[in-house]
């Protein structure tokens, strides 16, 4: 053999050795002794059934269990999950056969079991409980539309999903077929979305989506897809944790076709995540969908620093990105679910240093009334002056960043982004404060109540006196004219750059963080 004829020999089995490689770390390749790709657990009920139909989504969908009797089959039920299942009006029951296979069937603590099977105590009333607790309702434009955000909606095309949790938030509509939404509804939503061009954002729920007939979901896909100004469509679903075997090979190809695509799943434990999860998501992201998660944080299922820790690093495994931590919401049948908010500012704290950063979700109480989602978070910053900032880190360490002595602030006037930004009718907030748009924020009929019975302003109320000189008028977008600076006091502009008057006799001194501003 010649030296051509060894090279040629050689690279062709570094190419074999090469083909043959499989990445040990990859969960989506994670193979079994007998060489097959891995399953998770099956309920012996269904041992019998042959691997194609186990693996048909429809046939996950038709044969999902939600009676006692059925369930019984399948669990060891304890006394408060039968009172829970024969209970009259309560939340709809189904469960894939994929999923409820996963659940020991003698731990009544099991994490996945709490979240699907009801108890007795759902039926509880508790205090601040509401139906609608997010008040979607109320800012529903057409049925089954929510434009609380200035530029994104939300959009339930469905009230079926595959399984139902049993803290649903939706649970007023969710499951029951009489409410569900249908072509003409869909329309409603389209047309909405067409003459309001603010919105750039939809995020398609339910119920869940992926339940809906592939035809009929794409349809609702393609009629977003024609709106100009809808630039980002996001699915949220909690089919691929149900039911993995949705996400097919025609599902993928379907999706990618609308990018851009982002998806949001809903795991809020480790052992949710199977082998058949790993290669659904795998599939997902071959397609170029960006995948997140939310959680809810739910006592006696993940209501620990250590569970969160490990179904984080588990999730970012499966490139899913950890997006939120859900307060659980005070929704009728969540009673027993509810933790402290305290228990989440520990799960943060045992997270934020203590794990790569790309894993930390945000922590949020989607406030109940329609506010909206508000981020919860330990205190890192514990003081600053015009000069210095004062921080703590995750260990506990204090350390000082200084601020700069030159600064030329932003000039928004000038700025082609902040004049051509997308305006926000009557949503500012605080923003707006900031920007100089306005100078404070009334509540409801503060003014009303502060003319304390007048009808008609006196020689006094001259509304120009508290018209705040450069703040508000402008055009959206520009911070106005500066406000006049006002002169330092004569004792100031004696004393030497960096020093301060001392205190009088009997006054306090500086405490510890002001020793380091």
């Amino acid at each position: 053999m010649d030296a051509t004829e060894i090279l040629k020999s050689n690279a062709a089995a570094a190419a074999a050795a090469d083909a043959a490689w499989v990445n040990p770390r990859d969960p989506a390749k994670a193979v079994g002794a007998d060489g097959l790709p891995l399953r998770s657990r099956r309920a012996p009920k269904w041992a019998d059934v042959p691997n194609e139909q186990w693996d048909d989504w429809r046939w996950q969908l038709s044969n999902r269990v939600n009676t006692l009797e059925e369930i019984g089959e399948i669990l060891e039920l304890t006394d408060d999950e039968r009172e829970g299942l024969s209970a009259d009006g309560k939340f709809r029951v189904d469960i894939t056969p994929y999923f409820i296979s996963l659940i020991d069937p003698k731990d009544p603590n099991d994490p996945i079991r709490r979240q699907v099977i009801p108890v007795g105590s759902e039926q509880q009333a508790f205090t601040a409980m509401m139906e609608d607790s997010l008040g979607e309702d109320r800012h529903s434009p057409v049925p089954g539309l929510v434009h609380r955000y200035p530029d994104r909606v939300l959009m339930l095309v469905t009230t079926q999903c595959a399984s139902y949790c049993r803290y649903c938030t939706r649970s007023r509509i969710v499951g029951d077929p009489t409410q569900n939404f249908n072509s003409k509804d869909h329309e409603a939503q389209l047309d909405y979305l067409r003459r309001t061009p603010q919105v750039r954002d939809v995020l398609i729920s339910g119920g869940d989506g992926l339940t809906l007939a592939p035809k009929l979901f794409e349809k609702i896909l393609r009629g977003l897809r024609d709106i100009p100004h809808i630039e980002i469509i996001r699915i949220g679903s909690r089919v691929p944790v149900f039911m993995p075997q949705r996400i097919d090979d025609e599902l993928c190809e379907m999706l990618a076709k609308y990018h851009p695509l982002w998806m949001n799943l809903h795991f809020n434990h480790a052992q949710e995540i199977t082998p058949e999860v790993s290669r659904a998501v795998d599939k997902l992201t071959r397609a170029g969908i960006p995948v997140g998660n939310q959680s809810v944080l739910l006592a006696g299922v993940n209501d620990c620093v250590h569970i969160m820790r490990k179904l984080v690093h588990k999730l970012v495994e499966n490139r899913i990105r950890p997006y939120y931590i859900y307060q659980c919401d005070l929704v009728e049948g969540s009673g027993h679910f509810r933790t402290p908010v305290g228990k989440g500012l520990e799960i943060i704290e045992g997270l934020r240093g203590h794990t790569s950063g790309y894993a930390v979700p945000t922590y949020v109480i989607d406030s109940p009334g329609g506010g909206g989602k508000i981020p919860v978070m330990p205190n890192y910053l514990i003081s600053y002056s015009d000069h210095k900032v004062v921080l703590r880190n995750y260990e506990g360490y204090i350390s000082t960043y200084e601020e700069p002595e030159h600064y030329t602030r932003h000039d928004a006037a000038k700025c082609v982004d902040c004049r051509a930004a997308r305006p926000e009718p009557g949503q500012e907030g605080v923003y707006g404060l900031l920007a100089g748009h306005q100078m404070w924020i009334e509540p409801k009929g503060h003014a009303e109540i502060h003319s304390r019975g007048n009808t008609e302003a006196h020689r006094l109320q001259d509304p120009s006196k508290w018209q705040p000189l450069g703040i508000g008028g402008a055009i959206e977008g520009s911070a106005g004219a500066p406000l006049k600076v006002l002169q330092a006091s004569a004792a100031a502009q004696d004393l030497p750059s960096g020093t301060e008057e001392r205190p009088k006799e009997g006054e306090p001194t500086a405490a510890a963080h002001g020793e380091l501003l």
